[in-house]
């Protein structure tokens, strides 16, 4: 599991809009803190609380100087529709391949729901240079961050 203090895996995906644009985290690096955000599924209530809080705060981690990105397994459709009726400004991320979701080792499957190789919840913050600076992961998935915690990583990394 990615830690404090590790080297944060790279990857990249699609972009969360129906343009499928490319996405790299490398090319995120070196402009601030980026926060991370993995969430397990667009739409759902723990889910859709958890991205309307992280925009509720954005403008404190973009005065700070960070960058938020919002990462599930979810279609890039779907996020788009999500990020609209949500009133989300930040990227969403879909990594429907789950190379981000394993690379992090977050990969879970909620038998219940029928959900398989989706990422569980968790945050992480990475320094100019790819380093993790905070790491949260949720004991179970409806768990939401300590937010505050978030903010003062964004400014303990600039």
């Amino acid at each position: 599991m990615v830690s404090t203090g590790d080297t944060a895996p790279t990857f990249t995906a699609t972009y969360g809009t129906s343009d499928h644009e490319p996405f790299d985290l490398q090319d995120h690096l070196g402009d601030g803190p980026v926060v991370l955000a993995f969430f397990p599924g667009a739409f759902t209530p723990p889910c859709s609380n958890e991205m309307v809080a992280f925009q509720d705060r954005l403008a404190d981690i973009e005065a700070a100087g960070g960058t938020v990105l919002g990462i599930s397994a979810d279609s890039p459709f779907s996020q788009g529709a999500f990020r609209e009726e949500h009133g989300i400004d930040f990227s969403l991320v879909s990594d429907m391949g789950g190379e981000a979701i394993r690379a992090y080792d977050l990969e879970i499957d909620i038998e219940d729901l029928g959900l398989h190789g989706i990422a569980n919840r968790a945050v992480f913050v990475l320094d100019d240079e790819g380093t993790v600076t905070y790491s949260w992961v949720a004991e179970d998935p409806t768990n939401r961050p300590d937010y505050d915690a978030v903010l003062d990583a964004v400014d303990e990394a600039t």
